[in-house]
């Protein structure tokens, strides 16, 4: 019998875990695998171990797990496959299949856009964006961050669309919101990457409420519970599935 087994990254923050298990109760709901569960990779329980033992006591014979990731990056690629591996040594008699992140999609810049027009109906065509990502010290983190802003862009058409990151690449997202309010645009949009309000986005907060400035701000919400990342993660566990070639690491070279 079939598991799916949602991994998540976790957050010390109470109301970012519960975001995260509520989005994934409604991911359940839309696929028809009779096992499922979730758990965090860290800072929060349950944890991988009681999550795989989880699905075999509902009586799984093949799990599949998905990173509950925006991108590829450290966790996706090392942290996560490490600590599974570990794990289901445990049970050498279960095949598990380890699915891909998230990843670039256009479905999720059309979430992004749709987070802009929430907190402003019309964006005025000269409008500064700048789009903030979690950061790792992965190089794929960049790259895949910058075919985000071309999709962004080409389905916006915005031409003043910047990147800062909140850790490990460069710009930090503080450098390029000095840089960009230098210019002082009339309108600024910060649009945080990110899955669900945590401490991350408590730090743009309050960067944001220290900003001394002519130009109206307009802190735009994470992307939070939208269908579309239901029908991705969907997509991510049947990949998985078809390919069927055991615990192992995406490859992305």
């Amino acid at each position: 019998m079939r598991a799916i087994l949602y991994i998540c990254h976790g957050s010390r923050v109470k109301k970012g875990q519960q975001a995260a298990l509520a989005f994934i109760e409604k991911t359940m709901k839309t696929n028809a695998v009779p096992i499922q569960e979730a758990c965090f990779l860290e800072l929060a329980k349950p944890s991988i171990a009681e999550g795989v033992a989880r699905c075999i006591e509902r009586g799984a014979t093949e799990i599949v797990a998905i990173p509950f990731l925006l991108l590829r990056a450290g966790h996706a690629n090392v942290d996560i496959p490490t600590e599974l591996q570990i794990v289901v040594n445990n049970y050498p008699e279960i095949p598990v299949y380890y699915g891909d992140p998230i990843g670039v999609d256009a479905r999720m810049v059309d979430v992004m856009i749709d987070r802009l027009h929430e907190t402003t109906e019309v964006i005025p065509a000269d409008a500064t964006v700048l789009l903030i990502g979690r950061g790792s010290s992965d190089p794929a983190t960049r790259e895949d961050f910058t075919e985000i802003q071309r999709i962004f862009q080409e389905k916006t058409g915005l031409q003043h669309v910047s990147v800062g990151y909140l850790a490990a690449c460069r710009p930090r997202y503080e450098d390029e919101l000095t840089r960009l309010l230098e210019a002082k645009p009339t309108n600024l949009y910060i649009l945080p990457y990110l899955l669900f309000t945590g401490i991350l986005m408590k730090t743009i907060e309050r960067t944001v409420k220290k900003l001394k400035t002519t130009t109206a701000i307009h802190l735009c919400p994470a992307l939070g519970y939208d269908p579309a990342i239901h029908s991705i993660l969907n997509e991510r566990a049947d990949e998985a599935v078809e390919r069927k070639s055991g615990l192992h690491v995406p490859n992305y070279a």
